[in-house]
């Protein structure tokens, strides 16, 4: 007995391996900018709202990561959703919290202090993992290696 294949099985597999290498690269990219921004002499306002910005593209390409069926404008809401949410836990403290917010981890995932500058950085991140989305997830060559995926 066949069973019928789905119209795009490799489709958002696809997809999602290609935001995933994306937020890796981006990844790596904001953890050199805090760990190494300082020796190399950048500004201060470079090293805090440049990680921000590529915290937040992380946080786009992640959710389309895991929602590679969603739209671009969806995944730009949960991002934008997820970061706001993220600011704004800075207002709460609690001992446990402002514990892990004390370790490497805390202070890469969730930030200490609130500020609503972190927002505009992370509107623009969000921008960018758009664009960068767009480059490499929408480019007309994986348009029609996913069109003729369907063909037989």
């Amino acid at each position: 007995m066949h069973r019928t294949q789905p119209d795009q099985p490799v489709a958002p597999l696809r997809i999602s391996l290609i935001r995933a290498g994306l937020a890796l690269a981006v990844i790596v990219c904001g953890l050199s900018l805090r760990w190494y921004g300082f020796p190399l002499g950048l500004p201060a306002f470079v090293v805090k709202y440049g990680g921000s910005l590529l915290w937040a593209t992380m946080v786009f390409l992640l959710v389309g990561v895991c929602l590679p069926r969603r739209s671009q404008t969806q995944i730009t809401g949960i991002a934008m959703v997820i970061a706001i949410v993220v600011e704004f836990s800075r207002l709460v403290h609690t001992p446990w919290l402002d514990a892990f917010r004390l370790t490497t981890a805390g202070a890469l995932l969730l930030g200490r202090i609130f500020s609503l500058w972190n927002l505009v950085a992370y509107l623009i991140g969000i921008v960018v993992g758009i664009w960068l989305d767009g480059c490499a997830v929408r480019s007309p060559t994986l348009k029609s290696q996913a069109a003729g995926s369907t063909r037989e």
